[in-house]
């Protein structure tokens, strides 16, 4: 089992989610996140006053899935995602432990449907 994390641009969110759900990809966690990365943010003036941004808005995803589903889902967030610019985003893939359903007590790979 693993947990894939991506941080991605957020209008290319419903771009992923379409891509996910082709590739019958379709539990997942999305939260907003703030970060910076080679963008290294921005200026912009406020008031006369110059401020700088550096950090900036990313949709963060998270999707448990069973080995045969990485690559699969990876790639699907690729598609989704990549529009060739710096910012795109990336993926983290880690090792899960263990899941657990708490409706029913399911455990593993049952639980992750």
């Amino acid at each position: 089992m693993k947990l894939i994390v991506a941080y991605i641009q957020p209008h290319r969110l419903n771009a992923v989610k379409q891509s996910l759900y082709e590739k019958e990809v379709v539990k997942m966690s999305v939260t907003t996140a703030l970060g910076c990365g080679q963008q290294m943010g921005y200026h912009e003036t406020y008031r006369g006053a110059d401020i700088e941004v550096n950090l900036l808005k990313k949709i963060r995803i998270e999707i448990a899935v069973t080995d045969p589903f990485v690559q699969t889902t990876v790639d699907a967030i690729i598609q989704g995602a990549r529009t060739g610019k710096i910012g795109d985003g990336k993926i983290l893939v880690m090792d899960l432990v263990d899941c657990i359903r708490i409706r029913t007590g399911e455990v593993g790979e049952e639980a992750i449907g």
